[in-house]
């Protein structure tokens, strides 16, 4: 199943459909692109040597991997221009991951992708969806919540073993605790 959206710019189209295996560079580019941006998040949180879209071949192996789908840019530029992923959790779904190259940001490839998975875990009779972007991520946020995401079904709390306290900052409060993000 495929879906075509207009780009909110209105220079190109944009069809969602199945990942196939010729969208691996792409998608494994995306993927490197992602992995950056969260590691730019917390900064010095991840060795340099690392390949960033190495992860990628790791995730394709997933057994709870329930289907993937791209954003595929339909006009003079081509390409994948997004993916998202659905994880089985139970009788339950997580969105993992949503990534939209950073170019095509803001012109609604993001909140499609969010639909057309939302669309896929309906079908399959799913009764939750999650997502857990990295809490720096603002804008993620944002996105998120626009598109339906507004109730906190899970918090993951962590511990900073190095004790790299440089890279956390203060200012979120739940429950009357204050937390470093």
């Amino acid at each position: 199943m495929t879906e075509t959206m207009a780009d909110r710019t209105g220079t190109a189209a944009v069809t969602i459909r199945a990942y196939r295996p010729t969208d691996h560079r792409d998608c494994r580019q995306l993927w490197a692109e992602l992995t950056e941006e969260d590691e730019s998040l917390y900064a010095g949180s991840a060795p340099a040597d690392v390949d960033p879209g190495a992860a990628f071949e790791e995730y394709l192996t997933r057994l709870d991997l329930s289907g993937m789908w791209v954003a595929e840019d339909t006009g003079l530029s081509g390409g994948v221009v997004g993916m998202v992923g659905l994880i089985l959790d139970g009788r339950g779904g997580e969105v993992e991951p949503l990534v939209v190259a950073s170019a095509r940001r803001g012109a609604g490839i993001g909140r499609a992708l969010l639909e057309h998975v939302a669309g896929q875990a309906r079908r399959r009779g799913l009764g939750r969806l999650s997502i857990s972007p990295a809490a720096r991520n603002r804008d993620a946020i944002h996105c998120l919540h626009a598109a339906g995401y507004d109730a906190l079904a899970r918090v993951t709390l962590a511990i900073d073993l190095n004790r790299k306290s440089d890279i956390w900052r203060d200012g979120i409060d739940l429950y009357d605790l204050r937390f470093r993000y």
